[in-house]
């Protein structure tokens, strides 16, 4: 089933850390799995959540390429972006090690932008942050580095390796200052259904700590315990649903 406008939409109401909470209930990977790690870092963490599909491709800046243009496949790029079932996220594996370039500056981001991407991550370094913070352009990096040096993109639509996770092209990603996951795309409008009574759920708690009053253990206790119950009958629910 295709995912709606109305699904990205909700899941954008929410932050990446509750995304990947509400995705553990499904029980669909290894909780180990399905994120990037901390090398990869969202320049702009006050901005809101990112969420759209992978337009994947490498990137190298180490030497020049053997022909073309450095920018020449930006066409190739944002063609695919139509081919996609909602808006790009960008997703460069940097093939330099360590990054020589900057992947991106604000040419290029202004470009995806004006094409309909919802932003941009890439292994690699970037520049004209500020430049692209003003184009309200969410980008996540693995370092910032002033030249783009000898860039050229290779491999467009091709899996690719960032922070540690694969990406495929068409993968549903969401980002924020927490860090990047995947959302598997059979249960996406499901975690979009469900994340509000999660965060209701962790509000049990919360509501419990940051009273007046003085605390109890035992209060605390209850009120993870009720906590605990609220995710119990959540994640049956989402499990009789799997198995219907």
């Amino acid at each position: 089933m295709p995912i709606t406008r109305e699904t990205l939409n909700r899941l954008a109401q929410f932050d990446t850390p509750t995304i990947c909470n509400v995705i553990e209930l499904f029980n669909v990977r290894p909780r180990t799995q399905g994120f990037m790690n901390a090398q990869i870092k969202s320049a702009f963490p006050e901005m809101s959540p990112m969420v759209g599909f992978a337009s994947t491709a490498s990137f190298r800046s180490g030497a020049f390429p053997g022909k073309g243009d450095a920018y020449g496949t930006m066409e190739k790029q944002v063609e695919g972006f139509a081919e996609l079932p909602g808006p790009a996220v960008v997703v460069f594996q940097d093939l330099d090690d360590p990054a020589v370039g900057a992947t991106f500056g604000e040419v290029m981001c202004s470009t995806y932008k004006s094409f309909g991407s919802v932003g941009l991550i890439t292994s690699g370094g970037g520049r004209d942050l500020l430049q692209v913070k003003a184009i309200n352009y969410p980008v996540f990096t693995g370092s910032t580095i002033c030249s783009h040096a000898c860039c050229h993109i290779l491999h467009i639509g091709l899996p690719v390796r960032v922070g540690g996770l694969v990406v495929d092209p068409g993968d549903l990603l969401h980002g924020d200052a927490n860090g990047v996951t995947n959302i598997p795309i059979h249960i996406a409008a499901a975690v979009a259904e469900i994340a509000q009574e999660f965060v209701d759920a962790e509000k049990i708690v919360l509501d419990y700590v940051n009273s007046p009053g003085k605390k109890s253990s035992s209060g605390l206790a209850s009120a993870r315990k009720e906590y605990s119950s609220v995710v119990a009958r959540l994640t049956d629910r989402v499990n009789s649903k799997a198995k219907s």
